[in-house]
């Protein structure tokens, strides 16, 4: 029974990180737009990106730090969709990712990255740190004293 159990445990989580829904820009907007009590750390990468894989486990630790804490790590990936099944879930499934991975299915990246930031250059990694209508972006790749850096200045910001 035991077995039994732990089967189903482990094909469960399997089921999770293959999970990784595709959005459109109108589903990142409204991402974006929330302006509540949790703070939301929003993540531009993509398998491919060096820099990006290798802050990754940063956030997945600010992620575990902050469990019991309103604080969502959300991971956009900006990998191709027809990528998704071949290559984002197979990397995340790997790295067991435990924040939440989107997948952007944006079109063209220039009728897009201004309405994120209109600072943003488009180059990865780039995150958005979101706290009671409050913004902080940083284009780059982020150190884990830099991410937590981040995360106190904005909360710092808000009323």
């Amino acid at each position: 029974m035991r077995s039994l159990f732990l089967l189903l445990l482990l094909s469960t989580s399997v089921l999770q990180a293959q999970n990784i829904p595709i959005i459109k820009q109108a589903d990142l907007y409204a991402l974006l737009a929330k302006r509540d009590d949790t703070l939301r750390v929003v993540n531009f990468w993509a398998t491919w990106c060096g820099p990006c894989v290798q802050e990754l486990p940063h956030f997945e630790k600010l992620q575990r730090n902050h469990h019991d804490k309103p604080l969502k790590v959300i991971l956009v990936s900006l990998d191709f969709p027809s990528q998704l099944q071949k290559r984002v879930v197979p990397f995340v499934k790997k790295r067991k990712l435990t924040a939440t991975v989107l997948l952007l299915d944006g079109g063209d990246p220039n009728q897009w990255i201004d309405r994120v930031e209109p600072r943003w250059s488009g180059s990865i990694p780039a995150t958005l740190f979101l706290y009671k209508g409050k913004r902080l972006f940083y284009e780059g790749q982020l150190s884990e004293a830099d991410l937590y850096k981040y995360v106190q200045q904005i909360k710092s910001q808000s009323p």
